[in-house]
């Protein structure tokens, strides 16, 4: 072969090389179309996670609160079995008085010094 022989089957294999069948072609936009939808599953499940998250906060904050709340009621349950409390609250919160007991409204004082 001579060299000119040589330098057209080279030019030929690369021109061969640099087109795309129409099955190529086929097949890269189907890998693009379902990277393309891969890519938002992700980023779906993604947002899904990050307001699960949040939502998960929020109520871990109202758990807390209740938890709060339910120790408060229990403690005030056990006072309230006890007479002498029972007797010290009413009085104090609904003016209730023994036989026999006035009861005196003091004014409050004023904190501007009067």
């Amino acid at each position: 072969m001579t060299q000119t022989q040589t330098v057209k089957k080279k030019v030929k294999k690369k021109k061969k090389s640099r087109r795309l069948t129409p099955l190529t072609k086929l097949v890269c936009i189907a890998l693009i179309v379902i990277s393309c939808g891969l890519l938002y599953s992700v980023g779906k499940e993604v947002m899904t996670t990050i307001e699960l998250r949040r939502q998960l906060a929020e109520v871990q904050e109202k758990l807390e609160m209740v938890q709060q709340e339910n120790e408060r009621l229990n403690s005030e349950k056990e006072k309230l079995q006890d007479p002498d409390y029972v007797q010290s609250y009413a009085r104090g919160n609904y003016m209730l008085s023994k036989d026999g007991e006035q009861i005196f409204y003091l004014p409050e004082s004023n904190s501007s010094g009067n």
